[in-house]
């Protein structure tokens, strides 16, 4: 079945198909909240059957049960309420107990499998959609879900229940006043319809607005530092009002139209219980139906009609519950374009020869980026990327790791495609640290340790020690256990660096991935990152992505990369001997030419 086609389909069907493995649970809670609505509307029986004993005392129904006097027979009246309301009493603590923990599930189920399915999903997907948007969706939208399943979902089977018990029980007792409260009935129903169709895409942009309110608030504080230092806090300001009153504006839309639905249905409600009232008022009167049975016409229309007031409640949680679904729905629904291939190995069973054959690759909606790329890396050697910016440096380290799919050409390591690898070995055989480097709330060593939890203590200090890192992490009053902050904001880009180069060397991979590690530390952390290069290369394949030339001067290999195609391939010595681009670049960095001359 095509995405298209699960899409297609209503809100409350892709529901109810995820809750499949739920439906004991769903089951249940139907059962419960359907005895909790028959013992419910018992209280109209009960008082019918009590005027009849009042009004007709021995000739009443209950005295043809055996019970000749009045008392006794209000006795047992008594004695039903009170197991009624016991057990009404106890299924509305099972029915509440049973919807609670089916939303408290379906919530989490939904939240884990969305955001599951998310990590596997390409980097185009997260290029293309914002951030805010998604964390939306996994917050709001499966909340807005799990207050609906809590409360909105126990509320419409016990409106219909009542409808149908109501109803039947009228029909049989008096079939012409029955009739004539059934009469707004229809009407209700072709309302309700016609206002559910037109919330549906009102509550859609609801959700889309709630969507954008919550990107903007997510990038403005990721980018406090930026806002602050241009001094640009009033015009954030601005623009998030703007994004508010879009959101405040479509829920305005929604909740005019949902606000008019209750003032019609109580009109509609009006005409049937005068209907009741008078009419069957008349006939009791004239001795035509029992005063008991009047009574409990009078009781039960109430029952009947009045829950029908909270329907333009019902229907607007419904609404919002089902745009909700229908996002949370498609996030999961969305198609993996990279699947895995599955061929299964160990890391540490790789040599970490690495070959481009013809790669051809583009981002989606741009130029050609790498074109006919050839390349090969031996197992444990040292390769050095160079090139201007926008020459495809990083998007080979994309490719290698397949966080993109190339377009035409093949990719090996040890002679094998990567596409047949299984993507989760693939990656822990590659360790990568990049220029941006991202560090988790937490201390220092959860950072060194990330993605290699079993670790020793030993193996954690050697690691620090590999990426000169010690030093510093001894100097902090809680060594290991410092907290570093959101993104590790409280140590300097320097010291994240280290961190992240620690992560990798005690990730042991045999290929392992340096993309612009150098660009932005200062020359005290560089040639720190340079001592550690010749301990942790050993035996390593190592990619040196970088724009400082000096990071690659001892590499076994350099490619310099212009426009996607290597320009120029071979050790330091040899490209300064070639009197190309490289060696115009080295001219530049040593400070013996500048950039005017070599533009000119």
């Amino acid at each position: 079945m095509t995405t298209e086609s699960i899409k297609s389909k209503s809100a409350l069907t892709r529901l109810l198909v995820s809750l499949k493995k739920q439906r004991l649970l769903v089951l249940s809670a139907v059962v419960c909240s359907s005895i909790n609505k028959v013992l419910d509307l018992a209280p109209p029986v009960l008082i019918g059957l009590s005027v009849d004993v009042v009004a007709r005392e021995q000739s009443s129904w209950i005295a043809s049960l055996g019970f000749s006097t009045v008392p006794s027979q209000l006795g047992i009246i008594a004695f039903v309420s009170c197991l009624i309301w016991s057990a009404e009493s106890l299924f509305e603590y099972l029915y509440g107990l049973l919807w609670r923990n089916l939303a408290q599930r379906t919530q989490h189920n939904l939240r884990i499998q969305a955001y599951e399915h998310l990590q596997q999903l390409e980097m185009a997907f997260f290029e293309e959609d914002s951030s805010g948007r998604l964390l939306a969706v996994l917050n709001d939208d499966i909340n807005q879900l799990e207050r609906f399943l809590d409360q909105g979902a126990n509320q419409i089977l016990q409106l219909i229940i009542t409808v149908l018990l109501v109803g039947s029980a009228m029909a049989f007792l008096a079939p012409g006043i029955a009739f004539l409260s059934f009469i707004p009935i229809p009407i209700i129903l072709w309302g309700s319809i016609r206002f559910q169709k037109n919330l549906a895409p009102r509550y859609k942009e609801v959700r889309e607005r709630a969507g954008d309110l919550s990107a903007r608030l997510n990038n403005n504080l990721g980018g406090i530092v930026t806002i602050k230092s241009f001094a640009t806090e009033d015009w954030e300001v601005g623009r998030l009002t703007i994004d508010s009153n879009a959101y405040q504006r479509s829920n305005r839309k929604a909740i005019k139209l949902s606000a008019a639905f209750i003032p019609l249905i109580r009109f509609a409600i009006l005409f049937a219980f005068l209907s009741i009232l008078v009419i069957g008022g008349l006939q009791a009167w004239l001795g035509e139906i029992a005063i008991g049975t009047y009574s409990f016409l009078v009781f039960i229309t109430q029952r009947l009609l009045w829950p029908l007031t909270t329907l333009g409640h019902i229907l607007d949680d419904y609404q919002r519950s089902m745009a909700s679904t229908n996002r949370v729905l498609d996030l999961i629904d969305t198609p993996i374009k990279i699947s895995s291939g599955s061929y299964k190995f160990k890391p540490n069973s790789l040599r970490g020869e690495i070959t481009f054959n013809k790669v051809n690759f583009r981002y989606s909606n741009g130029l050609p980026l790498i074109k006919d790329l050839n390349l090969k890396i031996k197992a444990g050697s040292t390769i050095g990327v160079v090139g201007a910016t926008g020459s495809g440096k990083s998007t080979l380290v994309k490719l290698l790791l397949r966080f993109y799919s190339i377009d035409s050409g093949e990719i090996n390591i040890d002679g094998i495609s990567i596409d047949s690898f299984d993507l989760r070995d693939l990656r822990k055989s590659i360790a990568l640290v990049s220029q941006e480097v991202y560090l988790f709330h937490g201390t220092i060593e959860e950072n060194i340790t990330y993605g290699s939890e079993d670790a020793s203590k030993n193996d954690i200090y050697k690691a620090a020690g590999l990426a000169e890192a010690s030093d510093f992490i001894n100097e902090l009053p809680q060594k290991y256990q410092t907290l570093v902050g959101e993104r590790g904001q409280k140590l300097s880009g320097g010291q994240r660096q280290r961190i992240a180069l620690a992560r990798a060397i005690l990730k042991d991979a045999p290929i392992i991935i340096l993309d612009e590690a150098t660009a932005s530390v200062d020359n005290e952390t560089e040639a720190a990152i340079q001592r550690s290069l010749g301990k942790i290369t050993r035996n390593r394949t190592t990619i040196v992505i970088a724009h400082r030339l000096s990071t690659v001067r001892y590499a076994d290999q350099i490619i310099v990369l212009d426009k996607g195609k290597i320009s120029e391939e071979g050790n330091h010595e040899t490209l300064l001997k070639k009197a190309g681009l490289y060696y115009e670049l080295w001219k530049v960095q040593a400070g013996l030419q500048t950039n005017k001359d070599i533009s000119s």
